[in-house]
C-alpha cells in the first residue's frame, strides 16, 4: 500500500481561533494553532477517499488542489462534519459525474432529509454542471465494502451523542476514529494488523460527556498500537506543543495541510 493522508482541517467544531473563545489556551503566535474544521483526505494506492466534508471544505479543497475523488465517507451528521456536503458540486463539475457517498443508515437518512437536491439515483444522475450529484451508499457496521481497490469496514463508535462511525482501511493498514468515547467491541476485531497510521479525536484534553479526553485516547492508542497516531479535531482548549509534549514520539497532534505519505 502507497499513498499519503492530508488533514484538511484539524480543528473541532468552533475552529481556532473560535468566535466565543477566541484562542482560548493556544498561543496565537503558532500557526500550527490555526485550524480550520475537520476533513481528512486519503490517497490509497491512487484511490481518493475523503472522509467527512467540512464547512470549510471549497478552502480546504483548493489550498490542496483536491479536484478529483472516488469517494466520500461520512463519520456522522454534526455540522462540523457535514455541512461542506454542497462544496462537492465541484468535484461533479469537474468530473461531469455523479459521486458517490458512504455512511450509516442514520448518516444517510439525514443527508437525505437536509441536503435532498443533492441526491442522485445511480442510474439518474442530476445536471451536474448546475445541480450537485451524489449517490447515496447506506453502509453496516463490519460489514466491508470497496472504493475502487481499497478495502472499508465500518466501525461502530461508542459515547458520542449522534450515531457514530469509524473506517478501518484495508484490515488495518490505516484506521480513522470520529468524535468517540469508546469503540465498540465489535470494532476491535476488525483492526486485524498493526496499523501504519491511526487518526484519533481529541476534542479538548479533559473528558467530556460525549468526547473522549487526552487519558482515554492515549490509552486508545496504545490499544490500537499504530506505527504512526496523529490527534485530530482539536479545540481551543489543546494548544500545539501542550499536547505534543504529553505525547509519546509516535503520537502527534494534527495541524491544517498536514501530510503524512506511506
Amino acid at each position: 500500500m502507497s499513498g499519503k493522508v492530508v488533514i484538511l482541517g484539524a480543528g473541532a467544531a468552533p475552529g481556532v481561533p473560535s468566535l466565543s473563545m477566541g484562542w482560548g489556551d493556544c498561543d496565537s503566535g503558532n500557526p500550527q494553532n490555526r485550524r480550520l474544521r475537520t476533513s481528512v483526505y486519503y490517497e490509497i494506492d491512487g484511490n481518493k477517499i475523503l472522509v467527512d466534508t467540512s464547512p470549510d471544505l471549497r478552502l480546504q479543497l483548493v489550498n490542496n488542489n483536491i479536484r478529483q475523488l472516488d469517494g466520500v465517507l461520512y463519520t456522522h451528521v454534526h455540522a462540523d462534519h457535514l455541512h461542506g456536503i454542497d462544496d462537492l458540486r465541484e468535484i461533479n463539475r469537474i468530473s461531469r459525474c455523479s459521486l458517490n457517498i458512504y455512511g450509516s443508515s442514520e448518516a444517510i437518512a439525514v443527508i437525505r432529509s437536509r441536503f435532498s437536491y443533492l441526491i442522485a439515483e445511480p442510474d439518474q444522475p442530476n445536471d451536474c454542471v448546475r445541480q450537485p450529484s451524489l449517490v447515496a451508499n447506506e453502509v453496516n457496521h463490519n460489514e466491508a465494502f470497496f472504493i475502487e481497490k481499497t478495502k472499508i469496514t465500518p466501525i461502530k463508535l461508542l459515547g458520542h451523542n449522534a450515531p457514530t462511525t469509524g473506517y478501518v482501511f484495508n484490515d488495518g493498514e490505516i484506521v480513522h476514529i470520529a468524535d468517540f468515547r469508546a469503540i465498540d467491541d465489535s470494532g476491535w476485531e476488525q483492526i486485524k494488523k498493526q496499523p501504519r497510521l491511526l487518526i484519533i479525536p481529541l476534542t479538548t484534553p479533559y473528558a467530556q460527556r460525549f468526547h473522549a479526553g487526552l487519558e482515554e485516547v492515549l490509552s486508545c492508542i496504545e490499544k490500537i498500537n499504530p506505527q504512526q497516531a496523529i490527534i485530530n479535531h482539536m479545540a481551543s482548549e489543546c494548544d500545539y506543543d501542550a499536547i505534543d509534549r504529553q505525547t509519546p514520539d509516535y503520537v502527534t497532534p494534527a495541524y491544517d495541510n498536514m501530510t503524512i505519505f506511506f
